[in-house]
């Protein structure tokens, strides 16, 4: 890790100790250095956007999506490594659930997210299996206790965050603040509870986890604003794929304006090319 990595790993430390911040989700370098311009004090990948952006499906159940259509783990990292090398902000990688079962495979996982120079980077506990959605309780502490001793070994600041998908798969808020809390316990340094989206969930898992809370929104718009959720206690906010969702939604009604109008009202909505070459070599 160089010096400047290093000291953006410890300056996305910093974020978490106290106060609420934005972590906006990029799936390239230029999304990630819109985002860097907007102002916001890091970024974060989101693995649906990588894989819409190389035209895949993002990681799904396996009777809906078959393992081999994902994105792989070199292909993710890749990706994090060509971020990471062209923004001046803290990238954390989206890492779905470490790309294997076993704690072994997620610790290598964290190892090679840190060379490619993340700040941090989540392990979630999805299965992509029906007959059992989640990864046994027990397990799921060992992977992410595998994943601190990896971070642990190499020495460098990162952020560890422990993500429970209970909400997602339909299990009850008493089981999420159970695996988010037994995470924590394992070296998490955040939590991440995707599917809680209303104050009174929210307000509940401020109260009851050990640790600071991530919390997803942008999924469907939503009621709550930043403020909103930083006076729940909230500590930090992703978007997850919603931007890229957005971006490939006017991308579809284009295509569509184009083929069944053959009119071009779409383009009154596009930056200006001298604009996006301004933006663009600033980060050079």
């Amino acid at each position: 890790m160089t010096s400047d990595s290093r000291e953006r790993a410890e300056q996305f430390v910093q974020l978490h100790q106290e106060g609420c911040f934005l972590l906006p989700n990029a799936w390239d370098v230029g999304s990630a250095r819109i985002l860097e311009a907007a102002g916001f004090p890091a970024v974060a990948t989101t693995s649906a956007g990588v894989a819409f952006s190389l035209g895949r499906p993002d990681h799904d159940f396996f009777s809906e999506q078959a393992p081999e259509g994902r994105v792989g783990r070199e292909t993710m990292i890749r990706r994090v490594r060509e971020i990471a090398d062209e923004v001046a902000v803290p990238l954390s990688a989206d890492l779905e659930d470490g790309y294997g079962e076993a704690p072994e495979t997620v610790a290598t996982t964290i190892s090679m997210t840190l060379a490619a120079g993340a700040a941090g980077g989540n392990i979630e506990d999805f299965t992509g299996d029906r007959t059992r959605p989640l990864h046994d309780e027990e397990l799921a502490a060992d992977r992410i206790r595998a994943a601190r001793a990896a971070v642990d070994t190499n020495g460098s600041p990162f952020v560890l965050v422990g993500r429970t998908d209970v909400l997602l798969v339909g299990g009850s808020l008493d089981e999420a603040v159970r695996r988010a809390n037994a995470y924590l316990a394992a070296g998490a340094d955040c939590a991440f509870v995707p599917g809680a989206a209303d104050a009174a969930t929210i307000g509940t898992l401020v109260r009851e986890l050990d640790g600071p809370l991530n919390v997803v929104m942008g999924l469907t718009g939503g009621a709550l604003s930043l403020d909103d959720l930083r006076a729940l206690g909230v500590r930090r906010v992703t978007v997850g794929g919603s931007i890229a969702r957005a971006m490939y939604g006017h991308l579809l009604r284009t295509a569509r304006e184009l083929a069944d109008q053959g009119t071009f009202s779409y383009a009154d909505a596009q930056i200006p090319q001298g604009e996006l070459n301004r933006l663009f070599q600033s980060g050079t």
